[in-house]
Parts: C-alpha cells; sequence; structure tokens
C-alpha cells in the first residue's frame, strides 16, 4: 500500500486519531490536503476518486481499523462504511 498522505509522519495511529488519519490519507490520493478542502467551500463536490483508488482506500482503511481496534473484520468492514458515509469522497471515474 503506498504511502499517499502529503505530510505523512511516523505517528502511531491510535483510536484517538484514526479519522484524522484516514481523512488525510483519502485526500492525499486525490493529490489534496484538509488545508485545501477548507480553502474550497465546494470540496466534495470538487474532489473524487475513482473505483480503483477507492477500493485501494476501502482494504487500507479496513486492514487499519482492525489493527488499530482490535476487532474482526465484519466489525472493521461495518465501522469503515459508517467512516466513508460520513467523511468519504464521491466515487467518479
Amino acid at each position: 500500500m503506498e504511502n499517499h498522505g502529503e505530510k505523512q509522519n511516523n505517528a502511531k495511529i491510535t483510536r484517538e486519531n484514526i479519522s484524522k488519519h484516514l481523512v488525510e490519507y483519502q485526500l492525499g490520493m486525490v493529490g489534496k490536503t484538509i488545508e485545501d478542502a477548507l480553502k474550497d467551500d465546494r470540496w466534495y463536490f470538487n474532489f473524487t476518486m475513482t473505483n480503483k483508488q477507492f477500493e485501494e482506500f476501502k482494504k487500507y482503511s479496513i486492514f487499519l481499523i482492525k489493527k488499530t481496534f482490535r476487532c474482526n473484520k465484519s466489525k472493521a468492514e461495518k465501522t469503515f462504511a459508517w467512516f466513508n458515509f460520513g467523511y468519504g469522497l464521491r466515487i467518479k471515474n
């Protein structure tokens, strides 16, 4: 899995910072940052990812959720679905 975050640091991913990490990772996949999103009132419409990017992000996220929360795959998939519903980028091919 590639490191897509522009300003990724080597900080340990914890329950407290996983959401921020996943948002930054996802934005990094499309060449954007949180700062870019804050500057663009229409970021949700302007920032999109492809199906291929989404599948890569989903795989990475579920792995990280399982590891961080020490849960099974089913619980991680449900957690990812909620995260994606609230913070996920739109898919546009």
